[in-house]
């Protein structure tokens, strides 16, 4: 037997829901700023192993000389990554929801079996709670991310202004670096989160869209008898 269960509140869900098209557009805009001074690649002195974006890259996305673009949609639509950011925090903590979602001391370790899990090695079934500790642990990183994100972004937009703020984060070029492999990181966590959503299925897209879930209740016995 089937029922509906509520599994995420209507505040989560449009935290959730603004964050992924206005982080999109972060990245597609931090892009077009970045094709003007593109440096970062692995290699050593004169040799390249690795260049994040080729010539061919921007071309096929119409890229180069779109500069003044790209940072004028990057400066506006980061005052509403950084509202929402904000906006979600607080009523993580006003709300207690942010019980769920902060790792507790074996977070570690748990989070290790829930990957062996998904690979197929661990068959036990895992503790049935809102989060696992490997979600709690990628939710709880991604907020630090997006501290870090903005903190780096403002040093790198008003060096001069926030001076004390771009010499914490190690001067421009370290503040700049920063700012790049924490968009890496949001990649990297939108491909492993899509592939994750996919895999668990319908219902569980579908609680984030509708906020409930189907679950499984053990049929009550039909041959039962009163006392």
């Amino acid at each position: 037997m089937k029922k509906l269960r509520e599994k995420h509140p209507l505040a989560i869900r449009w935290f959730h829901w603004i964050n992924f098209p206005v982080l999109a557009v972060m990245m597609w805009s931090g892009l077009l700023i970045y094709w003007a001074n593109d440096v970062y690649r692995i290699g050593w002195g004169d040799t390249t192993v690795f260049k994040f974006f080729p010539q061919s890259f921007y071309e096929a996305l119409h890229v180069p000389f779109q500069l003044a673009k790209g940072m004028a949609w990057h400066f506006v639509v980061m005052w509403l990554f950084v509202l929402n950011g904000i906006a979600y925090v607080l009523y993580t903590l006003i709300s207690g929801e942010w019980r769920y979602l902060v790792p507790g001391r074996h977070a570690l370790r748990e989070a290790w079996q829930v990957v062996l899990h998904d690979l197929g090695i661990r068959k036990a079934p895992l503790p049935a709670r809102k989060y696992n500790a490997a979600q709690q642990i990628a939710y709880s990183a991604v907020v630090l991310m997006g501290v870090g994100s903005a903190l780096t972004g403002f040093a790198i937009y008003k060096p001069t202004q926030l001076a004390g703020l771009t010499t914490l984060l190690g001067g421009y070029e370290w503040a700049r670096a920063e700012h790049f492999i924490l968009t890496l990181g949001y990649v990297l966590f939108f491909v492993v989160h899509v592939a994750q959503v996919v895999r668990a299925g319908w219902n569980n897209f579908r609680s984030m869209v509708a906020g409930f879930e189907l679950v499984d209740t053990p049929a009550s016995s039909s041959n039962s008898t009163r006392p």
